[in-house]
C-alpha cells in the first residue's frame, strides 16, 4: 500500500536549520509531483511548497520562499525540505503529500482533496 513517512522533526533554536524527509513506497513516486503542507497548533493547513515529478521545477509560498528548499531524489524514493533560518513563524507539524499528475496546479494548492495520499507528519519546534 502507498507509504507516505515523514522524518527529520525536532527543536531547534530561532536561526537553525533543519532538514526533513519523506520516503515514499507503495506508488511510482517519479511520476508525481510532491508537496509539503504545514499545520500550526490551532491553525488550518498551510501549504508551503512544490516540486514536480522530476525535480526541475519548483514553487514556494511567500512566508518559506528564501529559507526552504524542496528537492527529491528519485532514486531513493524521497522528498526533503531543507529548512533554513526557522523563526516562530514555522513551528507546525510537518507533512508531505503527492499531487496524481507530473506537475502541480498553482491554482490548487490549497484545495487538499487534490493530493493523493499523506503521511503522518513530523513535529519542528523552534524555541530558545
Amino acid at each position: 500500500q502507498v507509504q507516505l513517512v515523514e522524518s527529520g522533526g525536532g527543536l531547534v533554536q530561532p536561526g537553525g536549520s533543519l532538514r526533513l524527509s519523506c520516503a515514499a513506497s507503495g506508488f511510482t513516486f517519479s511520476s508525481y509531483a510532491m508537496s509539503w503542507v504545514r499545520q500550526a497548533p490551532g491553525k488550518g493547513l498551510e501549504w508551503g511548497s512544490a516540486i514536480n515529478s522530476g525535480g526541475g521545477s519548483t514553487s514556494y509560498a511567500d512566508s518559506v520562499k528564501g529559507r526552504f528548499t524542496i528537492s527529491r531524489d528519485n532514486a531513493k524514493n524521497t522528498l526533503y525540505l531543507q529548512m533554513n533560518s526557522l523563526n516562530p513563524e514555522d513551528p507546525a507539524v510537518y507533512y508531505c503529500a503527492n499531487w496524481a499528475t507530473p506537475g502541480w496546479d498553482p491554482r490548487a494548492t490549497t484545495r487538499w482533496s487534490r493530493y493523493d495520499y499523506w503521511g503522518q507528519g513530523t513535529q519542528v519546534t523552534v524555541s530558545s
